[in-house]
């Protein structure tokens, strides 16, 4: 069969637990054709519907969905999931097919039972082409190698991450007239600098034949606007780079900002200088990230209260902190400051796994190492801000903790690529290690 047939053939897709907890609404992706999904997996979900965390979330609506759609049906027959554009639903019953998976790969676990039933519903169906979706890549492996179709999620990836929006263009031959303008009134018309208008909050280095200056395009006044370096908190940008991420930080007018950057470009530095120094604006300061457990075991089983859960995961926001306290001497006021805002709790560390539910007004929301979110997670950490609150996410791509998650599919590619270009967003992609010439060392060699 040609790649064409195979694209219009009518398809069933099998989906396991990880799509599931992915996305609870995943059986709505798949256009007119039919979705199932084996026993076992309503049997693994049932592990995670208890608990706060989002993968919980996704288990218990699932599971009232599946509730929802069953009120007049049976489970095991094909159900129309309504729509002309939509196909049938039905779970699984059986994981006995003629290639058993649990004796070809000599163990009895979750895994092979889910392989089992998408084997014997591609018996059952030779007129369709059944598909195993998977987050799991080795599961994907296994399937493949029985000669069964296995394709990952596809619905919240970005398709192309090396064209990944970075928030910044380097423009030479610029006329130095127009970069003298903006040294001068601090501002120009964009079309003296690039023909068509720019992404909202989109940063330029300009370079002209005798002179250079850094500028960004402003959304509300539709001009291209001269950015300068400022120090927030006695944290000063070393680069052209860290400027612009200073400057979308402390930028009122942006609500919602993300650094992208490998580790050493000084992503949650800058934005918890940027914070502090904009303390007054807001009253209280959030600092989180999501816990990536050891050996994927919750925190519960670690000793203490949340505090002390906590505090392993969040020794590098801690460190980030005692760096810009030690730009002070230990008596001055900037110190003194600090110590105050930890102890009065202006400035705190909050778990994700509860913030859903809350509505955060008056804050500034710093959430570290972004990659390790589903889209899902942060949408409903944006959901969350309230009046006055600005969110800013800083993590590296490629730098990824949590299974089932990869470039394309975090919640940071996710978040950048869709919503660049509007006016309450900025983005910048930092490039340059400022850590130390060793960590450089390990960035470009190893």
């Amino acid at each position: 069969m040609t790649e064409k047939q195979k694209a219009k053939q009518k398809k069933m897709f099998v989906l396991d637990t990880s799509v599931i907890l992915y996305d609870h609404s995943a059986v709505e992706h798949f256009g007119p054709h039919d979705v199932a999904i084996p026993i076992t997996v309503l049997e693994e979900l049932d592990n995670f519907k208890k608990g706060n965390d989002i993968k919980n979330f996704e288990a218990r609506e699932f599971i009232r969905y599946i509730d929802d759609l069953s009120s007049s049906s049976r489970l095991q027959e094909w159900i129309p999931l309504g729509g002309k554009d939509k196909g049938r639903f039905r779970v699984l019953m059986s994981h006995e097919s003629e290639i058993d998976a649990e004796k070809v790969f000599g163990e009895q676990k979750a895994d092979h039972k889910i392989l089992n039933s998408a084997l014997q519903l591609q018996q059952e169906n030779p007129k369709f082409l059944v598909v195993l979706v998977s987050k799991d890549i080795n599961l994907r492996l296994k399937a493949r190698s029985l000669n069964l179709i296995a394709e990952d999620y596809e619905t919240g990836k970005v398709q192309n991450v090396s064209s990944l929006y970075t928030g910044i263009d380097e423009l030479q031959n610029v006329s130095d007239e127009a970069i003298a303008e903006l040294y001068e009134k601090g501002s120009c018309d964009c079309t003296r600098i690039i023909e068509n208008p720019p992404k909202d909050n989109h940063y330029f280095i300009l370079r002209g034949a005798n002179s250079s200056i850094l500028a960004y395009f402003n959304p509300e006044q539709k001009r291209i606007e001269r950015v300068d370096k400022m120090m927030a908190y006695g944290i000063k940008p070393r680069n052209a780079e860290q400027t612009f991420a200073m400057h979308a930080i402390m930028n009122p007018a942006v609500k919602l900002v993300t650094i992208q950057g490998i580790a050493g470009t000084g992503k949650t530095l800058l934005a918890l200088a940027g914070a502090l120094e904009q303390r007054r604006n807001f009253w209280q300061i959030y600092l989180a990230r999501p816990i990536v457990p050891l050996s994927n075991k919750d925190i519960g089983y670690l000793p203490g209260d949340i505090k002390s859960k906590l505090n392993p995961y969040m020794e590098p926001l801690w460190d980030n902190l005692k760096f810009i306290q030690n730009q002070y001497s230990e008596n001055s006021k900037e110190a003194s400051k600090l110590k105050e805002m930890v102890e009065q709790e202006k400035l705190m560390i909050v778990p994700l796994a509860y913030i859903r539910g809350r509505s955060i007004s008056n804050v500034i929301f710093i959430v570290d190492e972004a990659q390790n979110l589903t889209p899902h997670e942060v949408k409903t950490i944006i959901s969350r801000a309230g009046e006055n609150t600005k969110i800013i996410f800083t993590g590296d791509i490629f730098q990824i903790d949590t299974p089932y998650l990869d470039t394309q599919s975090n919640g940071l590619s996710y978040l950048i690529d869709k919503a660049k270009n509007h006016k309450l967003y900025a983005h910048i992609t930092l490039q340059k290690g400022e850590r130390s010439d060793l960590a450089n060392l390990a960035n470009e060699l190893l």
